[in-house]
């Protein structure tokens, strides 16, 4: 079909907006963004005495057990901030603190002995809020994000505000309604007729960075290695030597690196690396084990990130859904895709995904988030096989409807309206309140 050279540029710009390369998980990077900035407005000659930092309770959730990247295996808020402070590079935007040594890294930890960090769990509901403000003995600079992980919406110096904008400025370019006009049906057409020359760099780095971190997540010893662990039992004849058991493998490997700490970038995808990774490295891994040709693995990459992105935005950044499930359901598109398959069955395999594993919660970013990973390329897989054999979930299943734009309507709701208890529930159990039993 023909389309509209506007929509396809529209398209392409939404996808260089939300594939961007970080380093560590994005929430610990946030922070370390938010502290980095303020820093700059700080006079040269005042020193911090005092760091307050206010967060929502994703943000609480997602930094609290993972592993800050360059830290020597430090997790936290603090610790987060402080890099940030101290040596964070704001203008690297999600790589800011990836410059930091190892000298540098124990004057961080000396200075967070001598120091008062405070942390504070801001009542806001909105999920992606960051406040960082530094006191000396002059001073008093505030930085301030929210819904997006670099989107400055804030900044004060001494109460005197320096800069204020709405919340849906700043990052983005694309406004909201051309994220709208995005369609399944569109992407895939795109992603069949596009000049594969257009995204040819930025899915080069995509497989490079991204690979490179799963490869390291398979040699070494992060996390609890479920992707090494799987690859092992292949060997040993446990799991089959197929090409699911290696995808799920490989793409939950980049995880066990990249939440333990490990300091290679990843390329993200809608604001995290694990969806970055779990829309790519289950297609390259299989792409390669087929024989099948780079254009077409560009291609099938092309259309599992963006349906990503397009699923992500009715979820919102961060929520009690698992993102990961939205990478896995574009990924059971893509396979579709790659093999030549039309529209329907590309919407089957990816409806399939959603009413297999839309039950999957997020509790935070940490080891597990691998085995999340793990588990839904995993039914990928099988969504992609079921559809391939017109096997399909029918509209009235459960959350499934007839069409797949308004399965992923439903999906929207199910995640910001639905799970708004489940996420209350999970933070508040990640703080350490027991609860009432009943």
């Amino acid at each position: 079909m023909s389309i509209d050279p506007q929509t396809i540029e529209n398209a392409l710009q939404i996808l260089e907006e939300e594939v961007v390369p970080a380093q560590g998980c994005t929430e610990p990077i946030a922070i370390a963004f938010v502290a980095a900035k303020a820093r700059e407005f700080l006079p040269p000659d005042e020193t911090v005495q005092k760091m307050v930092v206010r967060v929502s309770g994703n943000i609480i959730k997602n930094v609290k057990s993972v592993v800050v990247p360059g830290s020597g295996g430090m997790v936290g808020i603090e610790v987060a901030a402080a890099m940030g402070l101290l040596y964070g590079d704001a203008s690297r935007d999600m790589m800011v603190i990836s410059g930091i040594t190892e000298a540098q890294m124990e004057e961080v930890r000396q200075w967070m002995r001598e120091n008062l960090i405070e942390v504070i769990h801001e009542n806001t509901p909105i999920n992606l809020y960051v406040t960082v403000e530094l006191h000396t003995e002059k001073s008093c600079i505030s930085v301030e994000i929210k819904h997006l992980h670099t989107n400055i919406t804030k900044i004060t110096r001494n109460k005197e505000v320096v800069l204020e904008q709405p919340c849906n400025d700043g990052v983005f370019n694309t406004p909201a309604e051309q994220r709208q006009k995005l369609s399944v049906r569109l992407i895939y057409d795109i992603a069949q007729s596009i000049d594969i020359e257009r995204v040819r760099p930025l899915l080069e780095q995509v497989i490079r960075y991204n690979s490179e971190i799963a490869r390291e997540g398979l040699s070494g010893n992060w996390g609890v290695n479920i992707g090494r662990v799987i690859e092992e039992h292949i060997a040993e004849g446990f799991y089959g030597d197929d090409v699911r058991n290696h995808a799920a493998a490989f793409a939950a490997a980049g995880s066990d690196a990249r939440m333990s700490g490990c300091a290679l970038p990843v390329m993200t995808t809608s604001g995290s690396g694990n969806q970055g990774m779990a829309a790519s490295l289950a297609l390259i891994d299989y792409a390669d084990r087929m024989g099948l040709d780079e254009e077409n693995l560009m291609r099938a990459l092309f259309f599992s990130h963006l349906t990503t992105v397009h699923i992500k935005t009715r979820v919102g950044r961060l929520s009690a859904y698992c993102g990961v499930i939205c990478s896995a359901a574009a990924v059971a598109g893509a396979l579709c895709f790659i093999n030549d398959k039309d529209f329907e069955t590309v919407s089957h395999a990816i409806a399939n995904t959603l009413g297999d594993v839309s039950g999957i919660i997020c509790d935070g970013a940490k080891a597990s988030c691998a085995m999340k990973i793990s588990t839904t390329i995993y039914a990928a897989f099988d969504s992609y096989v079921l559809a391939t054999h017109g096997k399909y979930l029918h509209g009235g299943d459960g959350i499934v409807a007839h069409d797949i734009e308004e399965t992923l309507d439903y999906i929207g709701r199910l995640a910001q309206d639905g799970m708004r208890t489940t996420d209350e529930v999970i933070i508040d159990i990640m703080n350490g309140n027991k609860g009432a039993r009943s």
